[in-house]
Parts: C-alpha cells; sequence; structure tokens
C-alpha cells in the first residue's frame, strides 16, 4: 500500500506506505492538540486519558514489529486497535466539553478512525495465513 502525505486519500506508488510513521504523527498531533486544551479539573482527566489512548497505539504498533510469534503479533495489532476506539471515545468528550476544539478534534477522529480500519485489516490478514 501507498499513501501520499500531502493528501491521505491519494495513491502515489513511488512513496511506500509506513504505519509506524504514520502513528508516531498521529501520536504527536494528539501531544499537540492536548496542549493547546485550556487546563481545569475536567480537562486534566480527559487530556490525561486522550494522551494515553492515542499515544500507546503507536507504541503497540511498534511494539508489534518485534512480536516473537504471529499470536503476539496479533495481540499487539489488537490492542492498538482497541486504543483507537478508546481515543476516539475521549476525542468525543473533548469535543463536547470544549466546542472551540470540535473540528480539530473531529479531524483526529477520523485518522483514529482510519488507523483502526486499517489495523483490523491487518488482524483479518494475519488470521487467514497459515
Amino acid at each position: 500500500m501507498t499513501n501520499d502525505h500531502s493528501n491521505p486519500n491519494s495513491i502515489n506508488p513511488k512513496q511506500k506506505y509506513n504505519l509506524e510513521e504514520r502513528t508516531i504523527k498521529f501520536s504527536k498531533n494528539i501531544i499537540d492538540f492536548c496542549n493547546k486544551i485550556p487546563q481545569n479539573l475536567i480537562s486534566k482527566s480527559l487530556v490525561s486519558q486522550l494522551i494515553r489512548s492515542g499515544t500507546s497505539i503507536g507504541a503497540n504498533y511498534s511494539e508489534a514489529d518485534e512480536a516473537n510469534s504471529k499470536r503476539d503479533f496479533i495481540n499487539k495489532i489488537a490492542i492498538a486497535k482497541k486504543e483507537t476506539k478508546e481515543t476516539k471515545y475521549w476525542l468525543t468528550l473533548i469535543a463536547h466539553t470544549f466546542p472551540d476544539f470540535k473540528p480539530e478534534a473531529r479531524e483526529l477522529w477520523k485518522e483514529a478512525q482510519e488507523l483502526n480500519l486499517i489495523l483490523a485489516a491487518i488482524i483479518r490478514s494475519s488470521n487467514k495465513k497459515n
């Protein structure tokens, strides 16, 4: 699979798709987003949870790359996939709590959803192989 980073929907056959880079970029975007949110009692908890789940996607994907068995690989990818769902949950709550951040939260939510679909496809593909 290939991906042109200037347009996530276009395919450029000369550029290799790199999911690890994409998850690192997503983690950085989550951190940058969280840094913009005003700190108060509610936001502190929401932001903390979002940073944990949003950065865990890439961490688990990276660990899967070093798995010592197919079962371990699938398990790490499944954890990363679960973290995408949790990330979408926290983004939804932050968008509700801070309406001014809703457009940016929506973009991050969409990327989390795309990562979820990619990880689901990896799991399906891995389960089909001998």
